[in-house]
């Protein structure tokens, strides 16, 4: 008779430094995962960039101009806050029956007719690291949604009711080094009324936005730096592009989660500038507080409602993507000096910039 040999299990010990290793092999693979997803999110983000960026310049071959900040209708709800430079150059990019479906003519948005475009925002307007963004459709006058310009939203058809929502993008056009601030200087910004002490340079210039308006007390030009104005129709081409289209930011990367104002179709929140540092996070006070909920001022810095919200960030660690006017995209790191990024920023310095500086 053959005796039986009797297999011996696992101890308790065992067991537990099994599943003690698989833990420690899965917090060593969960990073690596996540940064090769995040990898190729980024790439899709930069191809979005090139792709705005041969609309842009499908535009130009057509007009000889960069698109303006925004087109105004008399009359309609383009009126008081226009068309943005987004929908200017959509049948540039393949999006001419989305372009034809915005009646500039309506004199209200109410109507059921201007649903199914304001709910349709492109993908290349998306950047798919943001997983806030409600892809594309934001809350409409909420402290943590969109202010729609026109106070009301499309009707939808389906229910008779104002749909309540706002669509939105990841992408604004830059209005250069202009005051991102209005009525007092934001804190990097040189202070209203003075003059930057000789060999430091100067961080923000009058027009607030890239507006032909002047900023308190100052005596420096006035006028749009960058590319793109928020109101005003000033027109800018490419030979107007003096530093040089490879050093020249165009289009930057925005969150709309951390600023109230990011309507896709009007120029309320279609440029955004360089004097606040990439990826600035204003968003760190409750924006439900009455200190921050619609108040539009310069502080407290923090606040999404404050125009410290209008810096170019993204959700990608350490930095954001631009694209220029020679239409590369480049990431730029947050630790960039202000004072090169203010100079990429501007379309016609003079600035001198090394190879090597961002």
């Amino acid at each position: 008779m053959i005796p039986r040999t009797r297999r011996r299990g696992f101890t308790l010990i065992e067991l537990l430094v099994v599943i003690a290793i698989i833990a420690v092999l899965i917090g060593l693979l969960l990073p690596a995962v996540q940064s090769a997803r995040e990898a190729a999110r980024r790439i899709q983000c930069t191809n979005n960039l090139k792709q705005i960026g041969l609309a842009i310049h499908n535009y130009i071959d057509v007009n000889q101009t960069l698109p303006m900040g925004a087109i105004s209708n008399p009359d309609s709800p383009w009126s008081g806050n226009g068309i943005s430079w987004r929908g200017a150059i959509l049948p540039n990019m393949e999006g001419t029956n989305l372009y034809n479906a915005i009646n500039l003519s309506l004199p209200t948005y109410d109507n059921p007719v201007m649903f199914t475009a304001w709910m349709t925002v492109p993908q290349a307007f998306l950047c798919p690291s943001d997983g806030k963004n409600g892809n594309g459709l934001l809350p409409s006058l909420t402290p943590t949604g969109q202010w729609n310009a026109g106070g009301s939203t499309p009707i939808n058809p389906s229910t008779g009711l104002p749909v309540g929502l706002v669509p939105v993008s990841n992408y604004a056009g830059s209005f250069g080094d202009n005051y991102s601030s209005h009525s007092v200087a934001l804190p990097w910004e040189t202070p209203y009324a003075t003059n930057p002490p000789p060999g430091q340079p100067r961080i923000g210039y009058p027009g607030p936005w890239g507006v032909n308006q002047n900023s308190p007390g100052c005596t420096a030009p006035i006028g749009l730096r960058g590319m793109f104005d928020y109101f005003g129709a000033q027109v800018v081409t490419l030979a107007s592009i003096t530093d040089g289209t490879s050093n020249s930011i165009v289009i930057g990367e925005i969150l709309p989660y951390q600023t109230a104002d990011s309507n896709f179709w009007n120029f309320n929140g279609a440029v955004a500038g360089v004097t606040i540092p990439i990826n600035w996070n204003s968003n760190t006070i409750d924006p439900s507080s009455p200190s921050c909920y619609n108040k539009w001022q310069d502080f407290p810095v923090g606040c999404r409602f404050n125009y410290d919200s209008t810096g170019f960030k993204s959700s990608h660690p350490g930095g954001a993507n631009f694209m220029f006017a020679d239409g590369s995209v480049h990431f730029l790191k947050a630790s960039i000096s202000l004072p090169t990024y203010c100079a990429l920023g501007s379309r016609a310095g003079g600035e001198v910039l090394s190879a090597d500086s961002y």
